[in-house]
């Protein structure tokens, strides 16, 4: 479950909550009670890590490195030819 971080309006106070994406925005505040909470938006917590991802295909060369090994001429030794 992804954690929201809200602001009040009211009284400037800033509260984090831990929802479902499906559950409703919260509304009211922690701290003053006014209903003048405001859903703030801020960057996704998580990392995409391992082979064929960003970090470890493209950074820095500009070019795919090739994980599988450097013999390999003109696509996947898997698929037949046709």
């Amino acid at each position: 479950m992804p954690i929201y971080e809200y602001q009040c309006q009211a009284c400037q106070h800033e509260h984090e909550a831990l929802q479902k994406m499906s559950d409703p925005a919260l509304k009211d505040c922690p701290q003053c009670g006014a209903a003048a909470l405001v859903k703030k938006i801020s960057a996704a917590g998580f990392r995409l890590k391992g082979g064929g991802w960003y970090e470890t295909d493209f950074k820095g060369s500009g070019k795919k490195k090739n994980l599988a090994g450097e013999g390999s001429a003109g696509g996947s030794s898997s698929a037949p030819a046709s």
